[in-house]
Formats: C-alpha cells, sequence, structure tokens
C-alpha cells in the first residue's frame, strides 16, 4: 500500500493538535486550583479561637468549626460577622478583605483572635 503525500502532514497536525489540547487542560486544571485557594481551619473550644493568630491569602476559605459546648460567634468589625455558630456547627468565611482583623466572639468578648488577610485591597 502506498500513502498519499499528505499523509505524513495529517499525522503531524493531529499530534501538534493532542499535545495543545493536553496543554491547555494541565493549563486549566492548575489555574483553577490557584483560584480556588486554600481552605484552613479554625477550631472554637475551650472558650478560645485555636488558632489564635492565622495568616492567609485572599481568597482562602476559613471554616470555624465551634466544639464548644455554648454558641459562639467570629466578628470582626467591618470584615465579617457569622452571627451565631450553635455548638458542633461551623461557618464558611472566603478571605477577601485584606488586612488584620482583630476577631472576636460577640458573645465572649475575652475570645479573641487574629486574622491576617495577604493581598492587595
Amino acid at each position: 500500500m502506498r500513502r498519499s503525500p499528505t499523509e505524513p502532514r495529517r499525522s503531524t497536525a493531529r499530534r501538534r493538535a493532542g499535545c495543545r489540547f493536553i496543554v491547555l487542560a494541565a493549563l486549566a486544571w492548575m489555574a483553577a486550583d490557584v483560584a480556588a485557594g486554600t481552605t484552613h481551619r479554625i477550631t472554637i473550644e475551650g472558650m478560645r479561637f485555636n488558632p489564635a493568630s492565622l495568616t492567609v491569602e485572599r481568597g482562602d476559605t476559613i471554616v470555624w468549626v465551634n466544639q464548644d459546648l455554648v454558641a459562639h460567634t467570629a466578628t470582626a468589625a467591618g470584615a465579617f460577622d457569622s452571627h451565631a455558630i450553635a455548638p458542633g456547627a461551623s461557618w464558611t468565611y472566603v478571605a477577601n478583605t485584606p488586612g488584620r482583623h482583630a476577631v472576636v466572639c460577640t458573645f465572649h468578648p475575652e475570645m479573641t483572635a487574629t486574622l491576617t488577610v495577604k493581598g492587595k485591597p
């Protein structure tokens, strides 16, 4: 059987298209992973936030998990307010406000933490 003169060109073009697809798919996957950010956990237990200080990137997610016997809040004036987080419940916040935020439980003002969100405003 004889191959036509255009057969090698078609095969090369298909390989190039396949390679482009793989590269673009990998780039899209990496971009989606970066855009999703990182998830951090702050536990509320023993009438305190743990950790009491956390630094995150803008776009990261913070999950406050109340493992205490009473309701608490995670409140930073001008940035966020969880309202009551019941015992055994959690509250999720996406850090979109850069800066250093003083976090307090409005029910128990002695409970404090610091959340630092890096990134440009």
